[in-house]
């Protein structure tokens, strides 16, 4: 029988304040473009607009630095989860971030000793480009010269697929959500090989984020289909629309 998808678990981490805007000098009007670059998964492109970074994917809106709440949540949820998860504690979890995006989950992350080795895998090189040398440096320089910070340049599937150890936790923000993917091929990721694969390079009692512009009861029903454990949703409510989400769960001890 399948196992259905529980409506509460552990108690999750409080919600967040808003995260404070890039800091620069406003843009009024347009915005402004500050690099474009084309790539085999089509265009990348980093505007400013009032002050604030956006990074445009394969010319859907993906991100930007006005409020880091959900993302912020997604690394607190996951750390939640993985100490209520059932087997010995882990003292110093390591922890794999799919997607650099603007960088909010790293740097809440490397805010937190409690995590041990964090490895972020990055597809698009002008991203990491953009946080190593260029406008997004101040926002991520020192979580990037953390020593437990690695950054890992390739596809997330790519990375997960080849030979490498396993993480006590794996936190993915490469798409607006599962049901709405930044490229036709991100979804292979949500996919039930790629949930499997996911699981697979989990520790036993390791856990699974995945952050999503909006909740989905089907991708919750993946994840138990997937043999994940304790699936639940946590929301991040927005100025407007539907909340914003985290969907978790556990691979068996």
């Amino acid at each position: 029988m399948v196992q259905q998808p529980h409506d509460s678990l552990s108690p999750l981490p409080p919600p967040l304040p808003p995260a404070p805007a890039a800091a620069g000098p406003a843009a009024p009007g347009p915005p402004e473009v500050l690099d474009r670059r084309p790539g085999p998964h089509g265009e990348v492109v980093l505007r400013r607009r009032d002050g604030r970074y956006e990074i445009i994917a394969n010319g859907c809106f993906l991100m930007d630095t006005s409020d880091g709440r959900s993302e912020r949540l997604l690394v607190r949820a996951a750390l939640a989860a993985v100490d209520g998860a059932p087997g010995p504690a882990r003292p110093a979890p390591s922890l794999l971030i799919g997607g650099l995006g603007v960088g909010f989950s790293l740097t809440e992350a490397v805010s937190e000793p409690r995590w041990g080795a964090i490895t972020v895998v990055e597809r698009e090189p002008a991203v990491i480009d953009w946080h190593r040398s260029g406008p997004l440096n101040p926002l991520t320089a020192d979580a990037l010269a953390d020593p437990r910070t690695t950054v890992v340049h390739s596809g997330l599937l790519e990375h997960l697929r080849a030979p490498g150890p396993r993480y006590d936790v794996l936190c993915l923000d490469i798409d607006n959500g599962p049901d709405w993917t930044v490229t036709e091929d991100n979804g292979s990721l949500y996919s039930p090989s790629g949930l499997i694969t996911c699981r697979f390079r989990l520790t036993p009692g390791g856990v699974l984020a995945v952050w999503s512009a909006a909740p989905s009861s089907r991708f919750e029903h993946a994840l138990v289909n997937a043999g994940f454990r304790d699936v639940r949703t946590a929301l991040v409510p927005v100025p407007r629309g539907v909340p914003d989400a985290v969907h978790l769960g556990t691979r068996a001890a």
